[in-house]
């Protein structure tokens, strides 16, 4: 069996709250009886019903669209960098055409985890295999673009430093490659720490879920056991995974704790608005400098 999100390795707990089709592939009818026998009976999912084949492509097909479509505005934010616009602003516009939506149009450093990196890649490897390589050599370019703005990043926190990072003291907020999970799988929050850090700064990270699972992964970073112990005497502020609870901080209150309220939004998740009225310097990749 083979689907997008919702293939057959889902547990049990997301099977009875499932509130997708759930693609199913086999080479005859009869197993397509056995499923839904299965399925059916317990779960209560709508099955869709593909041959073996089809079914075996949906997930990397579903998962690839979702990324070149993560990599398109975050080439967009580029092209607003550069023009003086705003993506977000952007992003919305477009998003009302319905033939686009706007979902998954969230400007940042990228998509990271187990599913999205892995399956672009292992699209273009069985395309290759199957003969059909040009057909999706585009794919090496979304993997570049998403990569690529994880170096914007560190680039930003360096042009916001006066141009080093050594010697100074970063504060990363977020660990996880999402939020409200502790999955720092192929995590750009704490891949753009690592960089910051071989570039010479003091990094310090908090994570509400992750803290535990970045650290074994990541020992030679430093960790605090909150948002303002993680600021404290920071000289910038990264925002790298957007929980709930940093889009929930007082910037006034958070700017008696850093050396300097300088804070870089690489989710494009908190109001620039407040940040600048509390004395920040807030910047974010495609959101124009005031």
């Amino acid at each position: 069996m083979a689907g997008t999100d919702y293939s057959s390795y889902l547990r049990i707990d997301e099977l009875l709250d499932l509130q997708h089709p759930l693609t199913v592939g086999a080479h005859d009818e009869m197993l397509f009886v056995v499923i839904h026998q299965a399925y059916e009976l317990w779960f209560k999912v709508i099955l869709h019903e593909l041959d073996f084949a089809t079914a075996e492509l949906v997930k990397v097909a579903a998962n690839s669209f979702l990324a070149t479509k993560i990599s398109f505005i975050n080439a967009m934010a580029e092209v607003c960098e550069a023009a003086g616009a705003d993506v977000v602003k952007l992003a919305d516009a477009i998003g009302h055409d319905d033939r686009i939506g706007r979902k998954f149009l969230n400007a940042g450093v990228g998509f990271g985890g187990g599913c999205l990196p892995k399956d672009i890649r292992a699209f273009m490897a069985r395309a290759g295999e199957l003969g059909a390589d040009q057909a999706l050599t585009f794919l090496r370019e979304v993997d570049d673009i998403n990569l690529r703005q994880r170096s914007r990043m560190v680039d930003l926190a360096r042009q916001q430093c006066n141009g080093t990072l050594i010697g100074k003291r970063v504060a990363i907020l977020g660990a996880a490659f999402k939020p409200n999970s502790d999955d720092i799988r192929d995590s750009p929050a704490l891949d753009i720490a690592e960089a910051v850090r071989k570039a010479g700064s003091l990094v310090t990270v908090y994570d509400p879920k992750a803290m535990a699972l970045a650290r074994r992964a990541h020992p030679d970073l430093e960790y605090a056991q909150s948002v303002e112990d993680a600021c404290l005497e920071a000289d910038v502020v990264l925002h790298l995974t957007e929980w709930k609870q940093f889009r929930e901080i007082d910037p006034a209150k958070l700017a008696t704790a850093v050396a300097n309220p300088t804070i870089i939004d690489g989710r494009n998740a908190l109001d620039p608005t407040l940040w600048r009225r509390a004395g920040w310097t807030f910047r974010a990749l495609g959101r124009p400098t005031i």
